[in-house]
């Protein structure tokens, strides 16, 4: 029987709660997932929403962790991170991919018929959809909803995708040889890291 995560979890440095949460179960909506890649951003980062400081947007990413930051991109997208770190620190992370393990025909009903299961939360935008969430989730607590994992036999670590900032720092982090994992892709405007 797994465990369901403590809020005391996710009052850490999101780069060190990140890879821990690859196999964890995230339940929502009739949907659960198991978390295959993941990514952190804080607040010294400046590819992370939160490095400007606090906004209207990004006020979750500051409140109490344990809470679902929620975000639109690209004006058709929507994103989900798990708050981290301690009130105010304005940390997530980003839920990249994951296996839907349970709620599938929920989840294929949100993401499309033809999907294959492979596909349904390979990718943020997917999971979010395959889980159900929306503009309304922001501020949502999850602290009850990611069960413990059964730890992933290995982690990989390496660069974020299709950010522009800090596109080198390695706080990627995914379950290798995993087909659930999505495919990394550099932006075309980052910069290459020098040397």
């Amino acid at each position: 029987m797994r465990t369901a995560l403590e809020r005391a979890f996710f009052a850490r440095d999101s780069v060190k709660v990140a890879p821990e949460l690859l196999g964890c179960l995230v339940a929502a909506n009739g949907v659960t997932v198991r978390l295959t890649e993941v990514e952190a951003y804080r607040e010294d980062d400046p590819a992370s929403h939160s490095f400007r400081g606090e906004t209207k947007r990004t006020a979750v990413m500051f409140g109490p962790p344990g809470f679902l930051y929620v975000y639109f991109t690209y004006g058709m997208h929507f994103c989900a991170n798990l708050v981290c770190g301690p009130d105010g620190s304005g940390a997530a992370v980003l839920l990249r991919a994951g296996e839907v393990v349970a709620g599938v025909e929920t989840a294929r009903g949100r993401r499309g018929a033809k999907v294959p299961d492979r596909d349904l939360a390979r990718g943020p935008a997917r999971l979010a959809q395959a889980m159900g969430w929306g503009r309304e989730d922001d501020g949502r607590d999850m602290v009850g909803a990611v069960l413990q994992g059964t730890g992933a036999a290995a982690v990989a670590a390496g660069p974020r995708t299709g950010i522009t900032k800090a596109a080198d720092t390695d706080w990627r982090f995914w379950i290798p040889g995993d087909r659930f994992v999505s495919p990394y892709k550099r932006h075309p405007k980052a910069p290459r890291a020098e040397g």
